[in-house]
């Protein structure tokens, strides 16, 4: 299995949206949600995607798709 670290950005009109729902129930990617801030208008989450590679690519494709903004992480995400 795949491992990878992303922060998504969503738009005001994706808040609503069960996104993260999706991708484990359409895309079967465990996630781990390492940090999030969501709000009415704006958000983000800092996400731990486990699955398989061409898997992995398809769910982050489709994040974009939708108008979510993806970008990578390579070091840890939590400070102490």
């Amino acid at each position: 299995m795949a491992r990878m670290r992303v922060r998504l950005t969503f738009p005001s009109a994706l808040i609503q949206e069960p996104i993260v729902y999706r991708l484990v129930k359409d895309f079967d990617i465990v996630i781990n949600i390492r940090r999030a801030d969501v709000k009415a208008d704006h958000g983000w989450m800092v996400l731990e995607l486990e699955g398989d590679e061409g898997v992995l690519e398809r769910g982050v494709r489709w994040l974009k798709d939708r108008g979510v903004q993806v970008d990578p992480i390579e070091r840890d995400v939590i400070v102490p």
